[in-house]
């Protein structure tokens, strides 16, 4: 049977990924510290200064552009 381009791509990861073992505890260590990275510290380290400094969407716009156009 012949396999489109796409299609043996595909199975050529999926065999691969199916038959890893330590592969695996790799993989979830990888997306367990992405979560950490993307999720937990954007909460607590990362607050939209936006949103609680201005009320309107104009007053940010206005402050952003002012922000990229004036250097220090």
């Amino acid at each position: 049977m012949k396999r489109n381009f796409l299609s043996r791509i595909f199975y050529f990861y999926y065999d691969g990924f199916k038959s890893m073992t330590i592969g695996r505890t790799l993989w979830a260590i990888i997306f367990i510290k992405l979560f950490i990275m993307f999720a937990i510290l954007k909460i607590f380290f990362f607050p939209n200064f936006l949103k609680t400094n201005f009320k309107s969407d104009e007053d940010r716009s206005d402050y952003v552009i002012e922000q990229l156009t004036n250097p220090k």
